[in-house]
């Protein structure tokens, strides 16, 4: 039987991995594919974006009896959140290997791509699947100011609460372990620089890629299926050739202190309203990341709400169903947060 290929889409928080993993399930051009959202915290925000795509909104939410993570589209696609047991989600997906023609797997914030590389080394995982290619996303925004990531705090916190990454390792080493894993850099948000600050940036980015890796911009998400797809790079026996500063880590603790709190609000809420309450609450608390979905007065639609620092998008993207609770949900991760402040904060919204 043949091997599934998957590619994985890495990148720091807030570079674009899930609005490019949104656009190919919307432009699949018949391709049968599961998507796999290594998440965290207690609620799939970003798995339940990935499940709205327009292609997909009268999906089958019946979960796989032996993975209730493992969701199936209207489109032929799955999508699936992994949060600890990445194997035991695989190995679902592997039994069903005639039903799926290609795997992607959006990493979290942290975005190291070479142990989750490795993995597909392991017996169980390698006679069914093979890395076709590693996709690193950068935030072309970030990089015109200066900066690797749009917000350092956020991925500080995301860093110091993920067990297989060295806490005190510099920001900059992180950034060349994604380069050096990729086989394309796609560079994001090129549609808020202008010519040359955009060119700029993408020749320093060019500069810093290994040699022969092409960096491509990407506007919203955009790129067409056979540019993503296709690589047939087997990464996994080839990993000498993508040196890491983390190849040789020792174990290390777990930073209890972060946690996430999930918000859930059934009166309507004025998006503007919201975002000034929310940006005054993340001054007054040690939030780093918010990201979920508004019930807005008066809007047939569901409004997607992500938050890093102070800089908040958000968009409608689709109807509430007609058997959905229409409620305000969110997500707050952040550093010992505690759910009734958050709640009684947002009170002042009501």
């Amino acid at each position: 039987m043949h091997k599934i290929p998957v590619t994985v889409v890495t990148g720091f928080l807030g570079s674009g991995k899930t609005t490019l993993v949104r656009h190919l399930l919307q432009n699949n051009q018949g391709r049968r594919i599961a998507v796999l959202v290594n998440e965290f915290g207690e609620v799939g925000i970003d798995g339940d974006i990935l499940r709205s795509c327009q292609v997909c909104d009268d999906e089958d939410t019946t979960a796989n009896a032996a993975n209730a993570n493992i969701l199936e589209l209207a489109n032929g696609c799955l999508c699936c959140t992994v949060q600890e047991e990445f194997l035991p989600t695989m190995q679902e997906l592997l039994k069903r290997r005639q039903e799926i023609d290609a795997i992607v797997i959006e990493t979290s914030g942290l975005a190291l791509p070479k142990p989750l590389v490795q993995a597909f080394r392991w017996p169980e995982i390698r006679t069914g699947a093979t890395v076709d290619g590693v996709v690193t996303v950068v935030d072309g925004e970030a990089l015109a100011k200066g900066q690797i990531v749009g917000d350092l705090a956020a991925l500080t916190a995301q860093r110091q609460a993920d067990d297989s990454l060295e806490h005190e390792t510099p920001i900059e080493e992180l950034f060349e372990d994604q380069l050096a894993c990729a086989d394309m850099v796609l560079l994001t948000k090129t549609d808020l620089m202008g010519e040359a600050e955009r060119d700029r940036v993408q020749t320093w980015l060019q500069s810093q890629a290994p040699s022969g890796i092409k960096v491509v911009p990407c506007h919203q998400g955009e790129i067409h299926p056979e540019v993503l797809l296709g690589f047939n790079a087997a990464v996994e026996d080839h990993l000498d050739h993508r040196p890491s500063h983390h190849d040789h880590e020792e174990e290390h603790d777990h930073d209890d202190d972060i946690n996430s709190i999930c918000v859930e609000l059934n009166q309507a809420i004025d998006p503007k309203t919201l975002v000034k309450r929310l940006q005054a609450l993340v001054q007054q608390q040690e939030i780093y990341r918010i990201k979920g979905f508004v019930a807005v007065p008066n809007k047939a639609m569901r409004l997607v709400l992500q938050g890093v620092g102070q800089r908040f998008d958000h968009f409608y993207d689709r109807p509430w169903q007609p058997a959905e609770r229409r409620q305000t949900r969110l997500v707050f991760i952040g550093q010992n947060l505690e759910k009734e402040q958050i709640v009684q904060a947002l009170q002042f919204c009501l």
